[in-house]
């Protein structure tokens, strides 16, 4: 399964630049500063010429994932495979503007002509088949063709939406050169940049829980599943991007489950190997790598999801991972179903804005402070930590949605679960890292989304047997810690 040796490479910027092929035909490939990313933006060709003319960070394209609230179970496998191409779509236009950044500022029309129109018309043709497959499952939809062209977003400080939350979120990543710039760490450009960095000491705190009624349920379920330390990676994303190689375009950890690919099925993750010391869970638990900015590389520098996306630096295994299940501030929990799939976070955060977002950043000895668009700058003697608390209220009826999202929610500030939706044991993710202290690290991401750490998320399957589920809510309800 792992598709990633853990060896050292070629120079990231090298590796990145390879990745690439020039538009404009002939020369070298230029290395630039430059950063691209997928999500809202206006339209009009007018609009996209007067931006181009400006520095130029990013291309902006409308989610459309956002838009498909139903999907038929018998359109879904199609459309999915239409969002994750219209990704590498956004992905193959970003490189193709990083590698003649400077020549296509200087020609705005350009930019238009060779990036942004070509672009426009292959998000068309897969618009057009995804509404094909949603009307021959018999759900029409209007046309989806307002979601189709892409913007130029100018690289001159913060946007409307900005996910940075008005504390200066990254956007001067591009005039900085990105850190770890050069020979070894990021792409210039690629981010991340200094100012997604803080002192974690000068973050107040900021943690609050619902306080528990009568009727809470105050039990814990810890389980056992390793810190991936056999090295299972791969760029796929089961749930995302079903039956698509390279659906993610960034790595992820795997522990639990070891036969989590693009490609396996809920038989294959039955029937698959555990790293989990109780045999019974057989879920699957991932989330990006975390890389080291230091010069080194691993064998993917070369190699999709790693240096061909624009990650490159050496993978870093955490030193400790903790995965907790717990209940609700207001109720009992019932059981989840099995096969439940679970994202929380948003991979795109950096540009669909935090609506969805969900990350939590921190360091040992100071995790009541919380960052959720900022990487942590820790003490000498303190670790990095990332820390996941996923949905904790289900529908009643689907393991799956169209959106990955809608067939789960969150509880509200009160620990309450919205109408028609009941409270299910929360899985609770804490990540540490011992790696060398200041701005010298980044999360995997999709490649225009710069490895903001907005960015960050986690993804969980529930395959856990019926007999330690049904031990895992006894335990919750009853208030009891059991493992």
């Amino acid at each position: 399964m792992g598709r990633t040796s853990r060896k050292r490479s070629t120079v990231a910027n090298r590796a990145i630049a390879a990745s690439a092929a020039l538009i404009l035909g002939g020369g070298g490939l230029v290395a630039v500063n430059v950063y691209a990313s997928a999500g809202e933006g206006s339209s009009g060709q007018e609009q996209r010429i007067q931006n181009a003319g400006r520095q130029m960070s990013t291309i902006d394209c409308p989610e459309v994932a956002n838009a498909l609230t139903k999907v038929p179970r018998r359109a879904r496998a199609q459309v999915d495979r239409e969002l994750a191409r219209m990704d590498t779509q956004i992905t193959a236009a970003y490189k193709r503007f990083a590698d003649n950044k400077e020549l296509l500022e200087s020609d705005p029309k350009l930019t238009e002509k060779k990036i942004l129109k070509p672009l426009k018309q292959k998000r068309l043709v897969s618009l057009k088949r995804i509404r094909s497959a949603l009307k021959r499952a018999g759900h029409p939809q209007k046309s989806l063709d307002s979601l189709a062209p892409c913007t130029m977003r100018p690289d001159d400080g913060t946007n409307e939406g900005d996910p940075g939350g008005g504390q200066n979120g990254g956007q001067n990543a591009g005039q900085n050169g990105g850190q770890g710039g050069g020979d070894g760490g990021q792409p210039p450009g690629n981010g991340p940049d200094a100012s997604d960095f803080v002192d974690i000491e000068s973050v107040e705190p900021n943690v609050q829980q619902p306080q528990e009624q009568e009727q809470a349920s105050t039990g814990t379920f810890t389980t056992d599943c390793g810190r991936n330390e056999n090295g299972l990676f791969n760029s796929d994303n089961v749930i995302a991007a079903p039956g698509v190689s390279n659906g993610a375009h960034h790595k992820h950890d795997y522990i639990g489950n070891q036969a989590n690919n693009a490609f396996a099925s809920d038989d294959d993750l039955a029937n698959g190997e555990t790293t989990c010391n109780e045999q019974g869970d057989k879920s699957t638990y991932y989330w990006p790598v975390i890389r080291l900015q230091n010069g080194q590389n691993e064998g993917d520098a070369n190699e999709d999801g790693g240096g061909k996306d624009g990650n490159v630096g050496e993978i870093q295994t955490p030193s400790e991972v903790t995965l907790q299940f717990v209940g609700s501030a207001t109720s009992k929990v019932t059981a989840m179903p099995r096969f439940l799939r679970i994202i929380t976070g948003d991979a795109k955060a950096f540009v669909n804005g935090d609506a969805n977002a969900n990350a939590s950043w921190s360091c040992t000895g100071f995790e009541d402070r919380q960052l959720k668009d900022k990487y942590p700058i820790c003490p000498a003697g303190s670790q990095v930590v990332r820390s996941f608390a996923f949905q904790s209220c289900w529908d009643g009826q689907n393991t799956d949605s169209a959106n990955h999202r809608t067939h789960v929610a969150f509880a509200d500030e009160n620990g309450q679960c919205q109408e028609g939706f009941q409270a299910i044991p929360q899985l609770r993710q804490r990540i540490v890292y011992d790696i060398p202290p200041g701005p010298g690290f980044a999360v995997d991401s999709f490649p225009e989304q710069l490895h903001k750490p907005v960015t960050d998320h986690g993804d969980f399957i529930n395959v856990f047997d019926e007999n330690v589920m049904n031990k895992m809510v006894d335990c919750i309800n009853t208030g009891k810690e059991c493992n």
